[in-house]
């Protein structure tokens, strides 16, 4: 098996990797625009924040799967690699605590305008008047939209702090909450309306796309803190500059709209970088994040080369009870499933999901097949003619 690895990853991984039998290719500085180039006859591409293109897909005619080092898989083409047959993983989890430390830090350099400060030294100027007054995070009220893995990590860090939180999440019930020690919100603008600092931890979505806009930031309290180290599309820009302006947001972001797809880039957008604390996309950047998502590539590799099928598959479709499930018990011999299969297309019916389970012994199997419509009376019959098939079953 043949691996890519387009952004930096760990060296005991890639020693991992190697021990069970990848070959591998480390490029750490390759741009999304020259993946097509590299890509070559890689099995398994692995990236971070590098930008998979439809481009790159097409151009790996021996790619089976694309890893993403991280959570969010929005950097890669999901739709192509769907319609390509490419697998696309990702380490959900991995790098929670990293994320949360971020966003707290981002949260306590807004307050205290620490940036702001570190700047004025360096420029040769003490302003210590200007920046004396911080209000403080004791006692003040934390807002967290979407309490995954990372919203958890971070609401466990601000109670550390004595503040008090609520949060939206879409799966969070006033019973979860109250379970959490949490205010629960039941809309994001509740969020907005009664927190003194707002933390954004949402993957991004059809449905989450500027999901914080005008009406969002026109919520907020004037003078309140807004964090997001999520997904940069998640949030309007315009509409985020305008509340700068108009409600003296205090700003700290990781993540931004059209941000550069490689490690090293040109930033253009400087004149928002001017008005916030900012930091370019390291949420996740941590050595303890980084060889916990490590570790998680190397199973998403060896779950591959195992089973043919890699752990954390985001573009597998889900199952379903929909269908008919024919069932098959046969002897376990060469070509029986062969026979069953060559039925089934001479019918134009599709199979969605198959297994195939061998008892004890080995002299007997049963195949479960997920089949796109029933077979007719006469298909089942060709299918039990065979002297080797036991029993044909639908359910």
């Amino acid at each position: 098996m043949k691996i890519l690895i387009a952004d930096k990853l760990s060296p005991k991984a890639i020693t991992t990797l190697n021990k069970i039998g990848a070959e591998i290719t480390s490029n750490p500085d390759l741009k999304a625009e020259e993946l097509s180039d590299a890509i070559g006859s890689a099995n398994v591409l692995i990236v971070r924040s590098t930008k998979v293109y439809a481009e790159t897909i097409e151009a790996g005619k021996s790619l089976e799967l694309i890893i993403r080092a991280g959570a969010g898989v929005n950097n890669i083409d999901l739709e192509k690699a769907s319609s390509s047959g490419v697998y696309v993983a990702n380490c959900p989890g991995k790098n929670s605590d990293a994320v949360a430390e971020l966003a707290l830090g981002h949260i306590i350099a807004c307050d205290r305008r620490i940036v702001d400060a570190s700047l004025d030294l360096r420029s040769g100027n003490w302003k210590k008047k200007a920046y004396q007054n911080a209000a403080g995070l004791k006692g003040r009220t934390l807002g967290i939209i979407g309490l995954g893995s990372i919203g958890s990590a971070l609401a466990k860090l601000a109670k550390g702090l004595d503040m008090n939180v609520i949060a939206w999440s879409r799966n969070l019930t006033p019973d979860k909450a109250d379970a959490l020690d949490l205010v629960y919100c039941k809309s994001i603008a509740e969020v907005a309306a009664n927190a003194d600092a707002v933390s954004v931890h949402l993957a991004v979505t059809p449905d989450t796309k500027h999901l914080l806009n005008t009406k969002f930031f026109n919520k907020m309290k004037d003078g309140a803190i807004f964090v997001n180290t999520s997904r940069g599309e998640i949030v309007d820009t315009a509409a985020l500059r305008k509340a700068i302006d108009e409600k003296a947001l205090r700003v700290g972001l990781d993540v931004f709209e059209n941000e550069p797809g490689s490690g090293v880039a040109e930033f253009d957008q400087t004149d928002l970088a001017d008005l916030i604390t900012c930091t370019p996309h390291i949420a996740a950047s941590t050595n303890q994040a980084s060889e916990a998502i490590a570790d998680e590539v190397v199973r998403i590799v060896d779950s591959l080369i195992k089973t043919g099928k890699p752990i954390n598959a985001v573009n597998s479709r889900d199952k379903t009870e929909d269908g008919t499930i024919l069932m098959i018990r046969h002897y376990n011999r060469v070509g029986v499933l062969a026979s069953v299969l060559d039925a089934l297309r001479e019918a134009e019916i599709n199979i969605e999901d198959m297994e195939n389970n061998i008892f004890n012994g080995s002299a007997a199997a049963i195949a479960s097949l997920k089949l796109d419509k029933t077979p007719s009376a006469d298909v089942i019959s060709e299918i039990s003619s065979n002297e080797s098939i036991i029993q044909v079953s639908i359910k």
